[in-house]
């Protein structure tokens, strides 16, 4: 099983539990700003420019190795571009830079876990995280994946990791391209449900508490 697959596997697990909190996207004081509340509700009608209701976070290179990361995580493949190709990157860069609790929260996870990539490729590889070779960004990236125990030495990195695959997982499948490689139709009246698939059910081990 691939990485999307597996990926796709964990949403459908996680069904009726978001990713990420809804929130309206609302103009709103940037993190550290003394004044309260979040402002008033955007105009969704019209599009925003990046940037339009806080100031944004990454540096160019800091996006082009979250980038690179995106795509370690859901990389191209026969059905759908890669990660970075959907604008993954853009859509951690913006909920990252969000004051609200939550995203404030996930900053705290998210920037020292790039610091950590940076770091560790610098010192190993020679270079940026974006500019090294694929099988060096995968060996980072399987250092990273396990649970590291608490007050370990990846502890920083492997909480990191999981937060970002959840983010980039999140992004990439709230796009349309995204959706469709899921398999999702939204809200589609139906003549009849027939309940959820059957080898859906019996991959979820939910064969005795789902009853059609």
């Amino acid at each position: 099983m691939d990485r999307r697959v597996a990926i796709k596997w964990m949403l459908a697990a996680g069904a009726g539990t978001l990713l990420v909190h809804p929130l309206s996207f609302a103009e709103a004081t940037p993190p550290g700003s003394a004044s309260e509340g979040y402002g008033k509700d955007a105009d969704l009608l019209k599009a925003h420019k990046p940037g339009e209701f806080w100031p944004l976070t990454f540096t160019d290179a800091v996006r082009r190795d979250v980038a690179a990361l995106c795509d370690q995580v859901l990389p191209a493949d026969d059905r759908s571009p890669s990660a970075s190709a959907l604008g993954v990157h853009d859509f951690i860069d913006e909920w990252v830079s969000a004051p609200y609790p939550a995203q404030v929260k996930d900053r705290a996870v998210i920037l020292p876990g790039l610091a950590w990539v940076d770091t560790q490729s610098r010192a190993r590889f020679g270079r940026a995280f974006s500019e090294a070779r694929p099988e060096q960004q995968i060996s980072l990236c399987e250092e990273m994946a396990p649970e590291a125990p608490a007050g370990s030495q990846l502890e920083v990195a492997s909480r990191f990791f999981k937060r970002f695959r959840n983010l980039a997982a999140a992004g990439f499948f709230s796009t349309p391209v995204g959706m469709t490689d899921l398999g999702y139709i939204g809200n589609v009246p139906l003549p009849r449900f027939e309940g959820p698939p059957a080898d859906l059910i019996e991959k979820l081990g939910l064969t005795d508490e789902v009853k059609w």
